[in-house]
């Protein structure tokens, strides 16, 4: 059974599962149903965009840095250069039960020089299109042994995420010779990806 973390707990994802290497990461959302008109009907409306939401991964040095672009996994380079990572592609709407992206890692494949994955959410061309993770709910992030396809654990983000353009989700990092996971859930104004990765330079 899956375990349901809440935000800021830590838990080992290789103590009780030797030999675990191979995972998916799943993320999803959904667009938050607003009905009327006024200001939310035009901002909600039938012709306003739907919510684009990106999920990528930074892959950290052990002083929490990105050293180099090919460190940065998401639709724009699905997969990191030691075939550790591998985003499985770009989800427009959000719309629909499951995961709305998926990550595939393989931990034994992690260089050693990278001690954390950082799994990050932005909303597309948020700025233009007025939008921010106010209008999303059920956000969550899970992670899956594919040797056996079971679901290991669970983090629904339930904070107010309004006026928040990107969300810090949850890291998996060393810890000697374990990898951990960290349910994070933290919001960010960043307006684009590439302003969430100068935070890590």
């Amino acid at each position: 059974m899956a375990i349901n973390l809440q935000k800021g707990q830590r838990i080992s994802l290789t103590k009780d599962n030797n030999g675990l290497s191979k995972i998916m990461v799943g993320l999803g959302w959904d667009p938050a149903e607003h009905k009327g008109k006024g200001l939310l009907g035009s901002l909600f409306g039938g012709s306003s965009p739907e919510i684009d939401c990106d999920a990528s991964v930074f892959m950290l040095d052990a002083n929490d840095k990105i050293r180099s672009k090919d460190e940065i996994v998401y639709f724009g380079n699905l997969t990191h250069k030691s075939q550790s990572v591998c985003h499985m592609g770009d989800n427009l709407t959000g719309d629909g039960d499951g995961d709305d992206e998926q990550i595939r890692v393989e931990l034994a494949k992690v260089p050693q020089d990278i001690a954390k994955l950082v799994f990050v959410v932005n909303i597309y061309d948020c700025i233009k299109r007025n939008q921010h993770f106010g209008m999303i709910k059920n956000a969550f992030i899970r992670i899956v042994n594919l040797s056996n396809n079971q679901e290991m654990l669970r983090y629904n983000l339930t904070d107010d995420y309004a006026n928040k353009t990107a969300l810090l989700v949850g890291e998996i990092y060393r810890h000697g010779s374990e990898w951990k996971f960290a349910a994070v859930g933290q919001g960010d104004s960043s307006k684009n990806i590439a302003e969430m990765v100068n935070r890590y330079k």
